[in-house]
């Protein structure tokens, strides 16, 4: 692996829901070559795993909370005009481990991406309190209720950009890595509700990243995961290690 080519660089973590554990197997990969991220950016549960990198939480750490978390555990019933859930057991993760911070506060530069359901823009989360900003990059539309953010309705930031490099760019970062763990999947006829959810986000999902690769120049990281599901916490450990195996591969091929 050329190291030079890292020196610069921005990190940008995709959604997945329960996906988002192989984000810690990649970091610890990095953390093997002696990649550092200058900046960072999450959407969905890229953005959980965003915050815990800017904020310093060793990967260690990071993987006792993947291996721990439960998204029944982040999820309480509420029902609401806009959505049956609230996510807001999640923002106290968040809380209970870093306090009332903001983003800007981080240790790594931080941008997370989330979608306004009233107007259907891409919000960059940049400044603010950071529970609240993963919260509303991690709000799943019409299962979670949207998260009040200033004047906007905020939901997850997959609708507009699921791996979000845009906000790399903007930061300076000369080189970026994308960590996608969505688009790698292979479509199986559905046997339920959830994968019938699963695979409609995969299909626009898809399509957004082909049209993203055309245009940014990204050095992608596209873990193996079409044997795993979104909602299944109970395959932490084999993510983590998808993870892991997918970033060296990729790495040692560079």
């Amino acid at each position: 692996m050329n190291k030079e080519r890292f020196k610069e660089t921005g990190i940008a973590l995709g959604g997945g829901a329960a996906l988002g554990a192989a984000h810690v197997g990649v970091m610890k990969a990095f953390q093997e070559h002696e990649i550092e991220p200058k900046y960072i950016s999450g959407t969905s549960i890229g953005a959980f795993v965003a915050a815990h990198i800017a904020f310093g939480t060793s990967l260690e750490d990071l993987e006792e909370i993947a291996l721990e978390l439960d998204w029944l555990d982040v999820t309480s019933f509420k029902l609401s005009r806009l959505g049956l859930l609230n996510n807001e057991k999640l923002g106290k993760m968040i809380l209970d481990q870093f306090g009332r911070v903001n983003i800007e506060e981080s240790n790594i530069p931080l941008r997370m991406i989330a979608t306004d359901i009233s107007t259907g823009k891409k919000i960059v989360l940049e400044k603010g309190p950071l529970y609240k900003a993963v919260m509303a990059s991690a709000c799943l539309p019409g299962i979670f209720a949207p998260v009040e953010w200033e004047e906007n309705l905020l939901v997850d930031g997959f609708l507009c950009e699921n791996v979000p490099v845009t906000p790399l760019r903007k930061l300076g970062a000369e080189d970026i890595i994308g960590v996608d763990l969505t688009t790698n999947r292979e479509f199986r006829r559905p046997d339920d509700i959830v994968d019938v959810l699963s695979n409609t986000f995969d299909i626009g999902l898809n399509n957004m990243i082909r049209e993203q690769v055309k245009e940014e120049r990204v050095f992608w990281i596209r873990p193996s995961l079409s044997a795993y599901s979104r909602a299944d916490t109970g395959q932490t450990k084999k993510l983590i290690e998808e993870g892991y195996r997918a970033a060296m591969d990729a790495l040692s091929a560079s």
